[in-house]
């Protein structure tokens, strides 16, 4: 399989979210059409410890495919270690986090933190590089700070490393999630650069997926909270992109259906958790699913009461029942969609 093949047939790749793209959440948006996947965070030193936690979570299905998973990790060695034990277990990449700004990670040296030392960052890359067989792709920031932008420095090293692709978040690690992605700034790297370049951020509908992918240059754009709140996002952008280059009218087919969703997502979360988690998980994707419809805000509120797996289903159902996937309004600026990848 040649990866990048793959993305300019699906370029709208799922962006990895800490606590949400686990093995279940990515089965089911690659059932409802999304492109490349990839896993949340991983401890590279879990995996080369064989904690239990860590193992369960890079557990992914070849159904997924592509997919990757996503190390972070302190030294070069221990990452390049944990990536050969990715590829044995036939994932089709290895992704490697530089942008996660979450002060725990980014306090040892990884996430984003490699982005002020570049020497570490290609020693970084070039030592895993070297360990695996399949191919490398890193997810970065534009930089540190306002100050220290360096994304093209960086998409040069990848480039120069044999790298597959660079996904950039259009902030900067001390912006955090607060501010607008700079996509004027992704557009001017992917314009100085060789390497193919996703770009990522504040991607919220369908059609702003694709108005970012054809103005930005990008070969791909990564949709993280889009997903959260319409989960059929990447197959209306790939419909709406591929009605661009077809003419042919492809976005009215879809069945936006809410309560064959609730219960596609229900299957898959009860085949990776226990009744106790998947009423966990039910609560906090549905709360996400409902935001912008009528009585979202109320129903959010609810859904927390309720104890079981099952009376939060039956719940969600009611309520995803009395509403149409057309009532949907803008709810961009909700601050509890905001954060969760880097």
């Amino acid at each position: 399989m040649e990866l990048v093949k793959e993305l300019h047939k699906h370029p709208f790749v799922l962006a990895p979210m800490a606590g949400i793209t686990d093995n279940a959440f990515r089965s089911f948006m690659k059932e409802l059409g999304c492109g490349i996947v990839i896993s949340e965070l991983i401890s590279a030193h879990g995996i080369n410890y064989h904690s239990q936690k860590t193992l369960d979570l890079m557990k992914f299905e070849k159904s997924q495919s592509p997919v990757a998973i996503q190390l972070f990790g302190e030294t070069p060695e221990a990452v390049a270690e944990a990536a050969k034990h990715v590829q044995e277990k036939g994932a089709d990449f290895v992704d490697l986090n530089f942008g996660c700004p979450v002060k725990k990670v980014v306090s040892k040296g990884a996430g984003s933190a490699i982005l002020k030392d570049l020497p570490a960052l290609q020693k970084m890359v070039s030592t895993v590089k070297a360990a695996i067989e399949i191919p490398l792709t890193i997810k970065i920031r534009t930089g540190w700070d306002a100050n220290t932008r360096n994304a093209i420095e960086v998409c040069n090293i990848a480039y120069n490393e044999g790298v597959t692709w660079v996904a950039i978040h259009g902030r900067t690690r001390s912006q955090g999630y607060e501010g607008l992605a700079d996509w004027d700034y992704i557009s001017e790297v992917k314009s100085k650069t060789k390497i193919p370049i996703i770009g990522n951020g504040d991607v919220h509908t369908p059609k702003q997926a694709v108005e970012r992918l054809k103005t930005s240059g990008c070969d791909g754009v990564m949709i993280g909270r889009g997903c959260l709140k319409n989960p059929w996002i990447f197959s209306e952008a790939l419909a709406i992109l591929n009605q661009e280059r077809t003419g042919e009218v492809q976005v009215s087919r879809l069945n936006k259906d809410f309560l064959s969703v609730l219960e596609s997502l229900n299957q898959h979360l009860s085949r990776n958790f226990d009744d106790h988690l998947v009423g966990i998980q039910l609560k906090k994707f549905t709360a996400w699913f409902s935001a912008g419809y009528p009585g979202s805000a109320h129903f959010r509120k609810d859904i927390f009461q309720h104890k079981t797996a099952q009376d939060v289903y039956s719940f969600a159902y009611k309520y995803f029942e009395s509403i149409k996937p057309l009532m949907q309004e803008d709810t961009s600026a909700e601050r509890f969609l905001m954060g969760g990848h880097g």
